[in-house]
């Protein structure tokens, strides 16, 4: 499996990804720093805790759409275009060559995901000590709390983005893809007055089976199936 994952990052060249993954990292912080900054009171984010949530938001929003454009380059363009059928003259079980793609699309997204919080949430907390847009310093019962939460969140999220398998299998389309991943991340993370059901840890892990359960479902029958 490991030897099957190197060679699809050696086959794909993922630098496009994380020169992309860099630049919305750029953007979220701008975003985040420009929520307060802009605030007639001086501050939008009641508290550490509502910088923590919206951050969290907004990173997984951003990367479910990125796992979309995972799941369109390593797997519907290699049905869309046919080539799959070469990938599986490969003697290595079908099901594996798919696995070895599955997994390194959640692997991917769940890195994205928590060394973006990471790099965002340092990015944050130095502009707050210039700009002090929350006086005082924040708990560490709080920050072990919100990264904790965080966490199980990102890792939710890796199974989370490969629900639009789903919508570009059933038309081998990239377009269904993505602007499904599009939605999801839409519906899954807006915030309508401090509510949002992609804060509740019990959604965001029903949601990540739901992904993990639609891949397997995709690909269970891909040893006895035709593959166009």
């Amino acid at each position: 499996m490991i030897k099957l994952i190197k060679l699809e990052m050696k086959k794909h060249k993922f630098g496009w990804y994380w020169r992309g993954a860099a630049i919305a990292n750029l953007l979220i912080i701008v975003l985040l720093w420009l929520i307060p900054f802009t605030a007639d009171d001086g501050a939008s984010f009641a508290n550490f805790e509502g910088v923590y949530t919206s951050m969290g938001l907004i990173v997984r929003a951003t990367f479910t759409v990125f796992a979309s454009v995972l799941i369109s380059r390593l797997i519907i363009d290699e049905y869309k275009n046919k080539t799959v059928t070469v990938l599986f003259t490969y003697p290595v079980p079908r099901k594996k060559l798919i696995a070895a793609k599955l997994v390194l699309i959640m692997g991917m997204t769940l890195f994205t995901n928590l060394a973006s919080l990471v790099v965002i949430a340092t990015a944050f907390n130095i502009i707050n000590a210039y700009f002090d847009f929350f006086p005082g310093t924040q708990s560490l019962d709080v920050l072990i709390e919100q990264g904790f939460r965080l966490f199980i969140h990102a890792i939710s999220a890796a199974g989370v983005g490969l629900i639009p398998l789903y919508f570009g299998m059933r038309k081998k389309s990239v377009s269904s893809t993505i602007v499904s991943s599009i939605l999801l991340a839409a519906v899954i993370n807006s915030n309508n007055n401090d509510f949002s059901l992609g804060s509740f840890l019990s959604v965001s892990i029903t949601l990540a089976v739901i992904g993990i359960l639609i891949a397997y479902l995709s690909f269970r029958n891909i040893d006895r199936t035709d593959l166009i």
